[in-house]
């Protein structure tokens, strides 16, 4: 090879080599570019309709209406046949649904809370870490949460909000709440039975077997269903504005009822048509890989369980992101996550606690097709008097008829006592109108069931086994860590409580012990356990005679005189009166005010409101307009000047 081949050898290869070295690094370089841009994450996009449980939708039932919009999501993707509140009210639930954690274990789980509490140190909600990895959190308006917010929760939180105002191809989480199907919207006018029409012909409309069939239910009936509709409308509207800016298949949407149903004996109750809600899923074509196997699928059933306690776990899921430690709840849609998988989850836990100035403890868990209610003050009926509740009129016929003896037996249970356990096979008996708890085949199924919520009770903790006003003044706002701290004596009143399962001649010294010598809580669960007796525990009269006459404590003294209203051995009215105008905080104000409407519906005895007392309207938009309401309305129904 002469010298010139050899110099143009050289170059060539020189030459090869450069390039080769260039294309490396332009590959590296563009990697590297790939590598740096953040990977899209998807929409998330909530639609919520109030007090909406399944039975209204014809999707889930044949007595519930048609609804375009939800439908058409449901045959683009999936309908859950199990999706469950915790807790049959709107406060409760929605925290629920914010933090991921039950509210008896938080502190969260009275409807309204008296004092909002701290979240646990250094927690945050699912929208705020969301926010955190870069989405554009909106909320269209509802908040109602029972928590101190750490940090603005929300980019923006109005009537007006909306994702449009996010920053060019930033992903967005976006909550819209649908208020005309809300229990507010049946306290109409009675005339307007007569005088204002309803699209749904109320001489077609279906009853739940617990009602009576009267014109006014029919029409309260048709009402809800028109409701529903001009709901779907609206949710139509806003998923076409999703259509028009280009994001329909890179937006999860969900729809769902922000708890159970509106007509009477829903809402507020631990019944499935107070916890049992619609829930149908769209997912994204863009973004089908975020799910597991048979969950991408258009128009397809899921029988596995869900409830609200799994939503926060699995909109950070799709999102990318951890769940917070303390949260409850499993993701029910992830990559690893397959249909069949999800169909395996059978089982819910949900609790019914203070809703505004009722008070009531009951739990319930469900386990595939049964349902098992435990009432912790089994002489109490669900019917106890709840001022909002009994707005709506066909609420108040439904009781009236209740007392002229009118109805059949299924329609009466709910006025009457309620006793300490029931359980339902819900697939035989969905409304709940057959208890099971004491027929001999199914004692297995409810020890079982017993036994499970127990667990559940005592590894919360549950913070529903100790007066209110008591956790709040102990906890000092950090309700979470203070119950940690209290497991063991809390899970001390839950055995006291559940002496009420056993006869009363094994239990009886055990009561009177606590009684005796326990702490102030252990006193007062005696006593409700004792008054849960009833004529049975009538020897302890005396006993708790001195309980009423020595002790010091406010609400022991008031559930001695529970118990002596069930053995008609106190002037009730009288003593209840008396602690009520000594006592200096509203919340135990309430707390005995509860009671006293219990002894007013027990003996039809008025009370007067005391003249140390000064009982004036609450004033909207005060500091004090919601304890001042409680307190107001509670006067008015024990005192005979609301009818029911």
């Amino acid at each position: 090879m002469n010298r010139f081949n050899l110099l143009i050898a050289k170059f060539l290869t020189v030459s090869l080599v450069l390039s080769s070295a260039l294309s490396a690094g332009l590959v590296h370089a563009e990697s590297t570019v790939a590598q740096s841009k953040p990977e899209k994450k998807p929409n998330i996009l909530w639609l919520i309709t109030e007090d909406n449980s399944k039975h209204y939708l014809k999707l889930y039932d044949d007595a519930g209406t048609s609804m375009p919009t939800v439908e058409k999501l449901a045959s683009q993707g999936l309908t859950f046949n199990n999706a469950f509140s915790n807790a049959p009210v709107c406060s409760t639930a929605r925290t629920t649904l914010a933090t991921g954690i039950y509210g008896p274990k938080l502190g969260t789980l009275h409807h309204r809370g008296y004092q909002e509490v701290s979240l646990p140190q250094g927690f945050k909600t699912f929208n705020e870490l969301l926010r955190d990895a870069g989405y554009y959190t909106t909320n269209r308006a509802k908040t109602d949460y029972n928590f101190i917010a750490q940090d603005k929760l929300w980019d923006e939180s109005s009537k007006t909000a909306s994702w449009r105002n996010r920053q060019p191809e930033q992903s967005f989480f976006h909550v819209q709440t649908f208020g005309i199907t809300h229990e507010g919207k049946l306290h109409f006018n009675k005339g307007q039975v007569q005088n204002r029409k309803t699209k749904h012909d109320p001489k077609q409309v279906r009853l739940a077997p617990i009602y009576p069939d009267t014109e006014l239910f029919r029409y309260t009936m048709a009402r809800t269903l028109d409701n529903h509709k001009t709901a779907d409308a609206q949710m139509g509207a806003v998923i076409k504005q999703l259509e028009q800016d280009g994001e329909l298949e890179n937006t999860f949407i969900f729809y769902f009822g922000d708890h159970g149903g509106v007509l009477p004996g829903s809402k507020g109750y631990l019944f499935d048509r107070g916890l049992h809600v619609p829930l149908v899923v769209r997912v994204p074509e863009n973004f089908k890989y975020l799910v597991g196997k048979g969950l991408a699928s258009e128009n397809t059933r899921v029988d596995g369980f869900v409830s609200f306690i799994d939503f926060a776990p699995t909109m950070l899921s799709l999102a990318g992101l951890d769940a917070e430690k303390q949260m409850d709840g499993q993701s029910f849609l992830a990559k690893d996550l397959s249909l069949q998988q999800l169909n395996k989850r059978n089982n819910t836990f949900s609790h019914a606690d203070r809703f505004d100035e009722k008070s009531d403890l009951v739990r319930s868990i469900r386990i595939g097709k049964y349902k098992y209610i435990r009432h912790y003050q089994p002489y109490y009926s669900d019917s106890l008097y709840a001022y909002y509740r009994y707005r709506q009129h066909a609420f108040k016929q439904w009781k009236q008829l209740y007392r002229e003896g009118k109805l059949n037996a299924a329609q009466s249970a709910f006025f009457e006592l309620s006793g300490t356990e029931s359980l339902y096979d819900i697939e035989a008996d969905p409304y709940e109108t057959n208890n099971l708890a004491t027929d001999e085949a199914y004692q297995n199924t409810l020890l079982a069931m017993r036994t499970k919520l127990r667990h559940r009770l005592i590894n919360l903790p549950d913070l529903g086994f100790l007066p209110e006003s008591m956790w709040l003044a102990q906890s000092k706002g950090k309700a979470f860590e203070w119950g940690q701290a209290q497991q063991p004596n809390i899970e001390q009143l839950i055995a006291i409580a559940d002496l009420q399962l056993q006869p009363y001649k094994d239990v009886q010294a055990k009561l009177v012990n606590y009684l005796n010598t326990g702490t102030d809580a252990q006193k007062i669960w005696s006593l409700i356990s004792l008054s849960s007796f009833g004529s049975q525990a009538s020897e302890q009269t005396t006993l708790v005679q001195h309980v009423l006459t020595n002790s010091s404590h406010v609400l022991i003294k008031a559930r001695a005189i529970e118990f002596l209203t069930l053995q008609q051995q106190v002037d009730s009215v009288s003593e209840l009166t008396k602690l009520i105008s000594h006592e200096p905080n509203p919340l135990v104000q309430v707390e005995l005010l509860n009671i006293a409407a219990f002894v007013f519906e027990q003996t039809g005895e008025t009370f007067t409101v005391p003249t140390s007392m000064t009982l004036k309207p609450p004033v909207r938009g005060s500091d004090s307009f919601k304890i001042d309401s409680w307190i107001y309305e509670r006067w008015l129904y024990i005192s005979g000047k609301i009818k029911v």
